[in-house]
């Protein structure tokens, strides 16, 4: 990941792939987190996205939050700001703000721990019409440890709806595992197939993805 913000560096936002275009892909994200008290936290995550055909990075994102976590057990409350740096389907590159609000509702049943999170996002973006979305992700965590790594499974599906009247615009789904490699220090590794509505058909990606999580 560092490997890569150090090739970012250098290249700057250079040419690159729209966000909706099909084909292989890497994602690789690394997160920050920590609490401020009981109730209260923070994190700070960066993401890139490699189209893995020109071996480029097409897709930078930072994402800075809150969560609260005091309201109940089973309910967070976050608000975050995320910068976005992509390609348009015209070949430039463009800047998006995104502020988000985040409403998790989570539970375990029989050892399977189930979450949802509902957000509604506003897309401030470059040279286009501002927007707000929502999207929708479930995710289920397998109580089985997998290998000799203690490799969790996991499963998540995510809805995005734009809210300007266009409707359904995409579907996430993704699987991997979380390796616990030390109590402050997490890994995931998955995969992910996106499918996006684009010009009357759709758009397909598929991804392997890491990313590393840091509780301090």
């Amino acid at each position: 990941m560092f490997a890569v913000a150090a090739v970012w560096a250098v290249l700057g936002p250079g040419p690159c792939l729209a966000d909706n275009a099909s084909g292989f892909q890497w994602w690789s994200t690394v997160e920050l987190k920590t609490d401020l008290n009981t109730d209260w936290s923070t994190a700070f995550e960066e993401e890139f996205r490699i189209d893995a055909d020109r071996g480029k990075v097409y897709y930078h994102q930072s994402d800075i939050g809150l969560t609260y976590k005091g309201l109940a057990e089973w309910l967070d409350v976050g608000l975050n700001f995320r910068k976005v740096y992509q390609q348009d389907d015209a070949g430039d590159w463009r800047q998006e703000n995104r502020p988000h609000v985040n409403l998790t509702v989570k539970d375990t049943f029989s050892g399977i721990k189930w979450s949802n999170r509902s957000r509604v996002e506003f897309r401030d973006i470059e040279s286009r019409h501002n927007f707000w979305r929502y999207r929708n992700k479930t995710t289920l965590e397998l109580p089985w440890e997998l290998t000799a790594l203690k490799l969790k499974p996991y499963v998540a599906d995510e809805v995005y709806i734009n809210l300007d009247g266009s409707g359904y615009s995409r579907n996430r789904f993704s699987a991997g595992g979380l390796l616990n490699l030390t109590r402050s220090l997490k890994l995931d590794i998955y995969y992910l197939w996106q499918s996006t509505v684009a010009n009357g058909g759709t758009d397909t990606i598929h991804a392997l993805g890491t990313k590393l999580a840091l509780r301090f």
